[in-house]
């Protein structure tokens, strides 16, 4: 049942992924070509509930996906098996998401 559940979160998790990263790529393509830097581009995101919003689904889903990924990883290509690969998921999951929602709290200015 455990491993279903993975496997949903993680299909789900990818799911949400795909159009946000179209998203930030498109973003970021049109940003350059408009020759933004990365001062004005935090200056035109600053207070932005919606940036703070898409941003912070972002890194959710990302801190799940990724999570679930090096779980997988560790068993199936380093044979690690007991609680292992359950605590390298932990771990990674923690840091990715306070990296990451730090970063979004700089991006909104919150951080």
């Amino acid at each position: 049942m455990l491993e279903l559940r993975l496997y949903l979160a993680q299909r789900i998790s990818a799911m949400i992924l795909a159009p946000l990263v179209l998203l930030h790529l498109g973003t970021m393509i049109y940003a350059i070509q408009g020759g933004l830097d990365a001062a004005e581009i935090l200056a035109r995101t600053r207070g932005s509930l919606w940036w703070g919003g898409v941003y912070g689904l972002f890194v959710i889903a990302v801190a799940v996906h990724a999570a679930i990924g090096l779980r997988n990883v560790a068993r199936e290509w380093f044979g690690l098996r007991g609680v292992g690969p359950a605590v390298l998921a932990w771990a990674a999951s923690a840091l990715l998401l306070g990296l990451g929602l730090r970063a979004v709290g700089v991006l909104v200015g919150t951080g």
